[in-house]
């Protein structure tokens, strides 16, 4: 009997080959990426295994040491002193070097802290533009407190104790050297006024007057390597004692008791909890002037205005400073980027500050974080690009849309703001019923705080593009409130109606935040 079919026999033969080959070169090309991949793995880890060249421990506080060592990395550290200008901070400006107090009274008695026309020297040739000189909506928002004489644009890590060492903030006006905190590398410090106790060094510094701190040379250098890693293993870790306990409190506000970030804590969590020692909002605790981070109740912007309502309501703290046009008692945000952040998709999605400030960079043979941190619109292609592929065009377009979008609506509520404080004012002159007149200032309390934090959180609303525009309508809502509060309507008739309390009800239901 013949084979009915033998062509199709011998095709299927064929096939048959054919699939047998492409399996075996797929199997071929698999097993050899993988051994490529464990022998570049291999040579990262020997690349990465340092042979120290000097003994480095927890004593060791000048970076040029760790760098003998760790060279690429000390290298890009040292080119924080580079000045990279972005769309929203400009280019450098020759710094005054002829400057003179103002001489505003400052002391119980009246008197200034520095008097009026006393020379104040600049050791820097350039600095960044002022904020206040762009903007003097700014110094209405902060009449009588500090800022309302200089503020200005960021610069980098080189340069964040001489810029506010040179600050007429705390050349003119009497600070506490908890201000340090977030301005130079800590453990050294700590451990001189200590004499070896950071827990006693840190009580210390805090209750000091800065200028003491300053003048007796006991801050000496911007952060440093030891500020972030172990001297022994190199692991990130935190060694400012604001940071441990605001991340304790935060961490039992969801159930968490007795967290320590240096045990409990992630890798990935680390890399940016060592951002979270500076880059967040804060406030001088009782007369020792503990810098404490108001996260007890949580890190959205409305926990914390919560939590500063329980601290006055207990006399424990009040209020950074008294407005000094309307009598208003204020808190002053600092640079909220942490909590933002946290509020975002990359936070909620574990994309860490350091993945995108200071992504991985090869340098050489070795592949490293990039400790020249910086914006990450300075290399879109080798921050963003890593997980956006395509267009660095098309990322730069969106992110200054998000941008541009923040600063429309952070212009209206600014100017709602200022429009408060002058009707509160306008009220005092004319002699406006007191009880009016408090009411109004505990808008502007509100609206102040939240178009603060708004202003002060440097991304320009790209950290957490959403929650950003959320504080600022709910910043606008309150200063509009408050003007109406002066003309005589009823607070109780501004409070938000039944239909957008279930709403909220509804949204806190089916998960999600606000």
């Amino acid at each position: 009997m013949t084979d009915p079919a033998p062509a199709a026999k011998k095709n299927s033969r064929w096939w048959l080959f054919v699939a047998v080959a492409v399996a075996a070169a797929i199997v071929t090309f698999a097993a050899t990426a993988m051994v490529t991949s464990i022998f570049d793995h291999k040579q990262e880890v020997q690349l990465t295994t340092y042979k120290r060249v000097e003994p480095i421990d927890d004593t060791t506080y000048d970076p040029a040491v760790w760098g003998k060592t760790y060279t690429a990395q000390y290298d890009l550290y040292k080119q924080t002193s580079e000045f990279f200008g972005t769309t929203f901070a400009p280019a450098l400006v020759a710094a005054d070097k002829n400057r003179t107090a103002a001489g505003a009274p400052d002391k119980a008695d009246g008197t200034p802290f520095i008097e009026d026309g006393t020379p104040l020297p600049d050791e820097r040739d350039m600095i960044t533009a002022s904020k206040i000189e762009d903007d003097t909506r700014l110094i209405t928002m902060w009449k009588g407190y500090a800022f309302s004489i200089d503020y200005r644009h960021l610069r980098g890590h080189e340069y964040m104790l001489i810029d506010q060492q040179m600050t007429r903030r705390t050349m003119e006006r009497p600070q506490f050297g908890a201000c340090l905190n977030c301005h130079t590398s800590l453990p050294q410090v700590l451990d001189e006024l200590g004499n070896g106790d950071r827990e006693a060094g840190w009580a210390a510094m805090n209750m000091m007057p800065y200028g003491e701190v300053v003048a007796n040379d006991v801050a000496k250098a911007p952060i440093g390597c030891i500020d972030c890693h172990d001297p022994a293993t190199m692991k990130l870790r935190l060694t400012r004692p604001g940071a441990i306990n605001g991340i304790k409190a935060w961490k039992a506000s969801e159930g968490i008791a007795n967290y320590d970030p240096n045990k409990d804590a992630t890798t990935d969590e680390m890399r940016s909890f060592v951002c979270a020692q500076c880059h967040v909002e804060y406030y001088m605790k009782g007369d020792e002037k503990t810098l404490t981070f108001p996260w007890a109740e949580g890190l959205d912007i409305n926990d914390m205005y919560a939590y500063y309502t329980e601290t006055r309501d207990e006399g424990t703290f009040e209020k950074d400073f008294e407005h000094k046009l309307t009598g208003a008692p204020i808190l002053k945000a600092q640079h909220p980027e942490f909590e933002t952040w946290s509020m975002s998709v990359h936070g909620i999605n574990n994309v860490s500050c350091a993945d995108c400030h200071m992504s991985y960079v090869r340098e050489g043979g070795q592949k490293v974080s990039n400790h020249n941190v910086k914006s990450p619109m300075v290399d879109l292609a080798g921050t963003c690009g890593t997980c956006h592929p395509g267009s660095t065009d098309v990322l730069e377009e969106r992110i200054l849309t998000i941008q541009n979008r923040f600063v429309d609506s952070r212009d209206r509520t600014l100017d709602a703001l200022v429009a408060l404080i002058d009707d509160i004012a306008a009220g005092i002159e004319s002699g406006l019923d007191e009880d009016r007149l408090n009411q109004a200032r505990e808008y502007q309390r509100l609206a102040s705080f939240y178009i603060d934090f708004a202003y002060s959180e440097n991304s320009y609303g790209f950290h957490a593009p959403d929650y950003m525009q959320r504080i600022l309508s709910q910043s606008l809502d309150a200063s509009r409130m408050g003007q109406l509060v002066l003309l005589g309507v009823d607070p109780e008739s501004l409070a938000p109606s039944e239909i957008s309390n279930a709403n909220v009800t509804a949204g806190m239901n089916r998960g999600g935040t606000f």
